[in-house]
């Protein structure tokens, strides 16, 4: 069984897997040019009464590529539960053979009628990867964005800049087509250990990923739902990497009006109305691999999981200069020759010049 589905489908809950994420197949003509699913198509199928699409907009939506020519359905996914994602498709991508290549590119689409973004989608690689340190994108207001605080996010500030495809995989800055009004749980919880996973991959291996994130837009609203996020490796045919996953754009605690971004604390615990819920146009409340212990945003570092004193074991790679807890998912993937054993503190390996690994936070 591929390593990286096995590892995703033991840490979210068996009811998270029970959805069927494909209703129905778009009929080939439905798909726009951005390859976001059309007004038209959206209108029919929900005065029908079968399960729509997720978007009535021009160019908003569920933006699967036009070559995959297969629909995901926002309806069949589960409502938010207290797990930041859920595997959809049996957490199969829905890339087609034609879609893998082992040539780098990035692209993005452009913003729909609203400003909003579309499909981000890439082979990643070690061409595409940065070369230096990421710069501000404090300048970038997307769709839905304010300046909201709460004591209960952590670092106080509820919306993220998110990227739909993360700096430290594309190296895209202040792309304004790539960033999206998302929550810190969206940002931390959801799509950055996915990120991290794909990055370390890349980074041990030299191989490619095709990678494609789809922002969620119900209606007209100017705040995604959610993500959908897939990824392939290309070089091995998914061993190393494999996923397909919808993060919820949810903030434990904080009810959000996706149609505008206002928000407020719903003193519950929750998330309010969330995806999978019925938020379409109502107005309703509903930046990198997967685990609730990852920390920073995009591109930053993550916390440690223990002392800085005690003496254990932790396996280094030579090659990115990250060190993992035996346990890693990412130990698994490395090759043998980066691979080396290393006894003592945390301080100690940091000292040698290694930096601790973003998904298992040694």
């Amino acid at each position: 069984m591929r390593k990286l589905k096995m590892w995703l489908l033991g840490l979210a809950a068996a009811a998270m897997l029970s959805v069927s994420a494909c209703a129905q197949e778009i009929p080939e003509g439905s798909l726009n040019g951005n390859g976001s699913v059309s007004a038209e198509e959206n209108q029919a199928e929900s005065a029908d009464g079968d399960s729509q699409a997720v978007s009535s907009s021009e160019n908003g939506g569920n933006r699967v590529s036009s070559a995959s020519g297969t629909s995901f359905n926002l309806a069949d996914v589960p409502a938010y539960s207290g797990h930041p994602y859920v595997a959809v498709n049996g957490n199969v991508p829905y890339f087609t053979d034609a879609d893998l290549t082992d040539v780098s590119f990035e692209s993005y689409s452009d913003l729909d009628s609203l400003g909003r973004c579309g499909v981000a989608y890439a082979s990643v690689s070690q061409d595409t990867m940065p070369t230096e340190k990421r710069g501000s994108i404090g300048e970038v207001k997307p769709t839905g964005w304010h300046t909201a605080k709460y004591d209960n996010v952590d670092g106080k500030y509820l919306y993220n800049r998110c990227h739909l495809i993360g700096y430290q995989l594309t190296a895209e800055n202040a792309n304004v087509k790539n960033l999206i009004t998302g929550t810190r749980y969206l940002n931390v919880q959801g799509m950055l250990p996915f990120e991290n996973l794909t990055a370390d991959y890349v980074k041990e291996t030299g191989n490619h990923v095709m990678y494609r994130v789809t922002p969620v837009f119900e209606g007209n609203n100017l705040v995604a739902s959610g993500v959908l996020m897939e990824a392939e490796s290309v070089e091995d045919q998914g061993e190393g990497v494999l996923f397909c996953v919808y993060v919820y754009n949810v903030q434990p605690g904080i009810a959000i009006d996706y149609a505008t971004g206002e928000s407020w604390a719903d003193g519950s615990g929750s998330a309010g109305i969330t995806a999978g819920q019925g938020t379409a146009g109502n107005g309703s409340s509903q930046n990198q691999s997967a685990g609730s212990g990852a920390a920073g945003s995009s591109g930053g570092g993550a916390g440690s999981s223990g002392s800085s004193a005690t003496v254990q074991t932790y396996i280094l790679n030579t090659n990115s200069k990250k060190f993992h807890l035996p346990s890693c998912t990412s130990v698994t993937q490395m090759k043998a020759a980066n691979r080396q054993e290393f006894t003592g503190t945390r301080d100690e390996v940091i000292a040698e010049g290694y930096e601790p690994c973003k998904n298992c936070n040694p």
